[in-house]
């Protein structure tokens, strides 16, 4: 059954791309404290209290990435963090391909970084939703609009 990932309920991912694995390490002044773990912590709880099942992952290769994306793109929805490949035409053009909603995330605000091409994603073409700048809690908000979105669906 599509969107269930063969676990018999609804499934979201959330998917992280390059350099997300160093969180909390790598320039803890832009990305905060938190780590990756932390955040699939929180994302695995709001997921659970919502009887959805989660399927979190981490890669630094663009292809696998758009692997993942194409796993994903009859699930209830996707949360994004496509980190360095959110200027990727191939990984844009897999999310084009989902009929999951794709909500993307930056944990940094992209838009107010010094380096001016950071704003410039492709990724977010394919979104329903962007949320950037709110740190790791940016995934939480991505994660209870997707489970609102998937409700309103049942109903």
């Amino acid at each position: 059954m599509a969107g269930t990932g063969g676990k018999g309920k609804r499934t979201i991912h959330v998917l992280n791309g390059p350099n997300l694995n160093l969180l909390g390490e790598r320039e803890p002044e832009i990305y905060g404290a938190s780590t990756l773990a932390d955040v699939e912590r929180v994302c695995r709880k709001l997921c659970d209290g919502a009887g959805v099942g989660l399927e979190f992952s981490q890669t630094n290769n663009e292809g696998t990435l758009i692997d993942q994306i194409q796993a994903a793109r009859a699930s209830a929805g996707i949360v994004i963090n496509p980190a360095g490949c959110s200027y990727s035409v191939p990984v844009l053009d897999a999310l084009k391909a989902c009929s999951a909603p794709v909500v993307e995330v930056h944990i940094s605000n992209v838009h107010a970084r010094a380096e001016a091409w950071r704003a410039e994603t492709l990724t977010t073409a394919a979104a329903v939703g962007v949320i950037s700048g709110l740190g790791i809690y940016g995934y939480t908000l991505a994660l209870q609009f997707l489970l609102n979105a998937s409700a309103a669906r049942k109903d």
